[in-house]
């Protein structure tokens, strides 16, 4: 094992990823087997938002189907992946040392942020993962809440050192508002295509500053993200990498959906 873990962030779309013939589900089909294998995962999903950040510390974490509406086959699926107390409380104390309070969750499952991702890229599910929750809906600014998701990430900087793949899940762009005017293998809107287009310059420039800024610097932020949760990931991907990152996969669905997904090595 290397002495440091990359940092990612993969766009993981709707649930049916797992089951759709589309270029994102066949780059994380081959991503898991790209990377150095990890002791143990640390997963940041969209799909958790509280108001302080909690971590998943069950042994055995459940499969949590947070979606409805969808093709009876995802129900069936499971990702009985082991879950890692000790990790989840390694976390909780990097948080602490930061100054961030951090709260432990025994119940909490994996949602379809990490799962489905996880199936894709490490269908054994033979690797612990942790989930750790965003707060969305943190007072201040919205550039506030960008800088202290990248603090976030960069307080979890150590565990690359210490064998944790840290996996951040959300989307590149995200206006479910829009996607189901669209035919899934749709060619990108041009509004879709100009922030992700912009997106991908600053994280390969080592932008900081500007991508938690993203909702006054990104080209047409609040039509590509309404909402904030499908966002912050990335930033806690950023703030763990610290530096340039690298554009690993590009692609759309629906025609609004970014499925760009980043590495910082």
């Amino acid at each position: 094992m290397p002495n440091t873990l990359p940092t990612l962030f993969v766009s993981h779309g709707a649930p049916t990823l797992v089951l759709d013939k589309v270029p994102t589900r066949d780059f994380l089909l081959g991503l898991g087997k790209s990377l150095p294998r990890p002791r143990a995962i640390l997963a940041v999903s969209a799909h958790w938002d509280t108001s302080t950040a909690r971590l998943s510390s069950s042994s055995a974490p459940h499969t949590m189907y947070d979606f409805y509406g969808f093709p009876d086959a995802l129900y069936q699926m499971t990702y009985p992946a082991p879950g890692d107390p000790t990790l989840a409380g390694r976390v909780a104390e990097l948080l602490y040392d930061a100054n961030m309070r951090a709260e432990l969750d025994p119940q909490r499952g994996l949602d379809h942020g990490a799962w489905v991702p996880l199936r894709l890229m490490y269908p054994e599910a033979d690797i612990p993962v942790v989930q750790l929750s965003i707060q969305s809906n943190l007072p201040g600014t919205s550039v506030q809440l960008g800088k202290h998701h990248l603090n976030l990430g960069r307080a979890l900087a150590p565990l690359r050192e210490e064998g944790v793949l840290i996996l951040a899940s959300g989307n590149a762009t995200h206006n479910l508002r829009e996607v189901f005017r669209h035919d899934i293998r749709e060619a990108p809107a041009a509004y879709a295509k100009g922030f992700a287009d912009w997106l991908t310059g600053r994280v390969e420039a080592g932008d900081s500053e500007a991508l938690a800024d993203y909702w006054k610097q990104g080209p047409q932020a609040e039509r590509n993200h309404p909402t904030a949760d499908h966002y912050l990931p990335l930033l806690v991907a950023a703030g763990a990498g610290e530096g340039p990152g690298r554009l690993l996969h590009d692609g759309y669905t629906y025609g609004v959906l970014s499925m760009a997904a980043y590495a910082w090595d």
